[in-house]
């Protein structure tokens, strides 16, 4: 009787994935005829404003003249701004196979803001295979992800990852620094304790796997470990599929003390030792601290380190212009 049971219950599942995958599949291709009804239009506008020989002015007012006729029958879908967003839209990706059934408009809109022919090519990929959502490319635009990973990495390099020809080779490929937590949503709070960081990050997870980067999948919490009579318990493990292998994550509350890192250094050697298998790579930790010590990071690590990374968190977003100053300076040591 189990048996049918079970068959029964396969056969709903089955039937049910069915329809899901169906209505999914509707509205993406009802998405990506918005888009290229939009590419349409702006190609259109685009033809007859050579006949103004793109003067500024002339194409202004065919807008402005054209949005004022679309919108009485159509509606404020044709405004002069929607109108405008579809030349740009023209302008940006004049190849009409170049488009992507996988993004819908308002997240091409997004991308025809972006002027950097690279980055735009970066967030474009990024957004398609990991299947963000709008909200998801927004967020990573406005906390600049592409440039925080150009950090430690160089252009060919990101660009190479997102583009499915390469692996990455080292963490810094992947891994951000800085991390920011907005997400998580807590009050500004003089202190925190790092149960309440690990809970919001649980609660979030996500999120939190998507500033972590590509390819992470969640493993455990408070991970138990026990050394003789004595226990200790992991923050936080993860697995990274596409640097094949494991990578713990421990949360202070502070800034960089050398304890912390003796201490994570003990974490990934036991799981080099008991959990990784023969074909894995090396372990990885990731220390997520108030404020690094980069000095103090190099003089405890040995000098040919590779496992042990120092990420400084924040909970929340800084400003575009505060970000910038502080990728600017970053790269500007990097280069003396």
């Amino acid at each position: 009787m189990s048996g049918t049971h079970n068959e029964s219950a396969t056969f709903y599942t089955d039937m049910r994935d069915i329809i899901v995958n169906a209505r999914s599949n509707a509205i993406r291709s009802v998405d990506f005829q918005r888009v290229m009804m939009y590419w349409h239009l702006g190609e259109r506008i685009f033809i007859e404003e050579q006949r103004g020989q793109d003067r500024a002015e002339y194409g202004e007012y065919l807008i402005r003249n054209l949005s004022k006729q679309l919108e009485v029958e159509f509606g404020s879908g044709f405004s002069y701004r929607q109108l405008a967003f579809c030349r740009q839209f023209y302008k940006t990706y004049p190849i009409v196979n170049a488009l992507r059934s996988q993004l819908n408009w308002s997240q091409y809109r997004l991308l025809i803001r972006i002027e950097d022919d690279y980055k735009r090519e970066y967030y474009e990929l990024e957004a398609t295979n990991n299947a963000w959502t709008g909200r998801e490319l927004e967020r990573q635009i406005n906390s600049l992800l592409y440039e925080r990973l150009l950090m430690s990495n160089d252009k060919e390099k990101v660009l190479a990852v997102a583009r499915k020809e390469r692996v990455p080779e080292s963490p810094t490929e992947i891994i951000k620094d800085p991390m920011y937590l907005e997400f998580l949503g807590l009050k500004r709070e003089a202190e925190y304790y790092e149960n309440d960081i690990e809970s919001a990050l649980i609660k979030h997870l996500q999120e939190f796997l998507l500033e972590l980067g590509n390819g992470f999948t969640f493993v455990a919490r408070q991970k138990r470990i026990l050394l003789e009579d004595d226990e200790f318990f992991i923050d936080l493990v993860f697995y990274n599929r596409l640097l094949r292998c494991f990578v713990v994550v421990e949360i202070k509350t502070h800034k960089l003390i050398h304890g912390d890192l003796g201490q994570l250094q003990m974490y990934v050697n036991y799981y080099d030792r008991y959990e990784k298998l023969p074909d894995e790579n090396p372990t990885i930790g990731i220390l997520l601290c108030t404020a690094k010590n980069e000095l103090l990071a190099k003089i405890t690590l040995p000098e040919d380190n590779k496992s042990i990374l120092t990420s400084q968190y924040q909970l929340y977003l800084p400003s575009e212009n505060d970000l910038l100053e502080e990728i600017k300076e970053v790269i500007g040591l990097a280069e003396k």
